[in-house]
């Protein structure tokens, strides 16, 4: 019988094919994340020792072993790349396997250190895949979650869906979303103030996970379109206008709308929270298109300053009342900050940690592929972001100018606290 880092026994499902898995990706025998024969009772080997050593590039590292997942509340960094996988295994425990390991590579990936020796035996290729070495960590998080569809026959795992999982609601706007590059088992994401250090993580967790899981889609981001603390300046979306000015950035607010408290329906949320994602293309050719009176009027806000209509600073109060020379509302009745504004939701907000993206022209047309990949965190996407994206859907005056084409939902469980746990322990537990 195996022990885990802490003593601990392996669990006794734990089957030769797995050890045999496990041990055909190098990961065995102290070459890689798991020291011999420990397969879901820790990190051990080469992660152990690394990810117990400390030290790494000492440039920009976010703490990853805690009560909660790093990249929620987390200053936003510059840069995301956002996997989504589709688990290929029926074996639990090969699933589990999955998410050691790359609990155990994420641990070390913060730290700005490699998954393993990149410089291996000739034969053989390299553990890590070396891309990143010499980069740092550059603040780098990974934050990872389960999406509905894991919560079928596979797994047993259909009791321990949480109600706030249930897959969302068609949507107004919802037409053209492809399901090629929505949903999926697992998501990834890895937001880095350096590209390369994002895709890195991503890039090895397929690698990790190869004949268990499966890359389903990817979206890189560039440009932070959020700001999620007080001491960030508010970003620009690639339409020219500040995003996120009203975005969540007190723990208060946080603890209120952002975390799973401890009166969830399933114990292994508590601590954790729901990610939903959306790929909105903005037609980039027709808003340039567009005078300023009017794209001001779209927002409800001033381009250059960021200020509410009427009034002279960006954190200036929206008067939703104020109205001009002609009687009518300086903020228009369906401009977005009206319709996305607490005032007019019933106090619901969301914390937004979303990015710009760019994936070239389209083929098709010969115009801009970008946009704004949106990212969601909340405690209940049902009653946050359900409600906002149906008002928002309705009436939003920017609905003429984007197209919904992706979307996703995940459950991103608590963080993971010690090295030799991983990410979703309690959910098989």
């Amino acid at each position: 019988m195996t022990s885990n880092e802490s003593g601990a026994p392996a669990p006794s499902g734990t089957s030769s094919t797995t050890r045999t898995t496990v041990s055909r990706r190098r990961f065995l025998g102290g070459a890689g994340l798991a020291g011999a024969g420990v397969v879901v009772g820790g990190a051990a080997g080469f992660g152990i020792a690394e990810a117990t050593r400390g030290g790494g590039s000492g440039d920009g590292q976010v703490p990853f072993h805690g009560a909660r997942q790093a990249g929620i509340t987390t200053p936003a960094q510059q840069r995301l790349v956002f996997g989504s996988f589709d688990v290929k295994t029926t074996d639990v425990e090969k699933l589990k396997v999955t998410l050691a390991l790359w609990s155990a590579a994420a641990s070390l990936m913060t730290q700005g250190k490699p998954v393993g020796p990149t410089e291996t035996a000739p034969a053989n290729p390299p553990v890590d895949t070396g891309e990143a070495v010499g980069l740092g960590a550059q603040d780098l998080t990974i934050t990872v979650g389960f999406g509905p569809s894991l919560f079928d026959d596979r797994f047993g795992l259909a009791g321990k869906r949480p109600a706030a999982l249930a897959p969302l609601p068609a949507l107004p706007g919802d037409t053209l979303l492809d399901p090629s590059i929505s949903g999926g088992d697992l998501c990834v994401q890895a937001c880095s103030q350096d590209p390369q250090v994002a895709f890195h993580v991503v890039r090895n967790f397929a690698r990790i996970g190869r004949g268990a899981v499966a890359l389903r889609w990817m979206q890189e981001g560039f440009g932070r379109a959020s700001s999620t603390s007080s001491d960030q300046q508010t970003p620009r979306n690639l339409f020219g206008f500040k995003d996120g000015t009203n975005n969540i950035k007190a723990d208060a607010d946080a603890e209120r709308w952002v975390w799973v408290d401890d009166e969830a329906d399933q114990p292994w949320m508590r601590g954790g929270s729901y990610l939903v994602s959306r790929k909105i293309r903005m037609t980039i050719e027709t808003w340039d298109s567009d005078n300023l009176g009017d794209q001001e009027r779209v927002f409800g806000r001033m381009k250059e300053s960021g200020a509410p209509i009427g009034a002279q600073g960006e954190f200036d109060a929206l008067d939703f009342g104020a109205k001009g020379d002609d009687g009518k509302p300086l903020i228009d009745l369906n401009a977005h900050v009206r319709l996305a504004h607490p005032d007019n939701n019933g106090g619901v907000q969301i914390l937004r940690r979303s990015y710009n993206y760019t994936n070239g022209i389209d083929p098709r047309t010969g115009q801009l592929d970008a946009g704004l990949f949106f990212i969601a965190f909340q405690r209940d996407p049902h009653t946050q972001f359900v409600r906002l994206q149906t008002q928002l859907g309705h009436r939003d005056n920017l609905n003429e100018y984007i197209k919904h084409e992706s979307s996703a939902l995940f459950a991103c469980p608590p963080g993971v606290q010690k090295v030799g746990d991983y990410w979703g322990k309690a959910l098989f537990a």
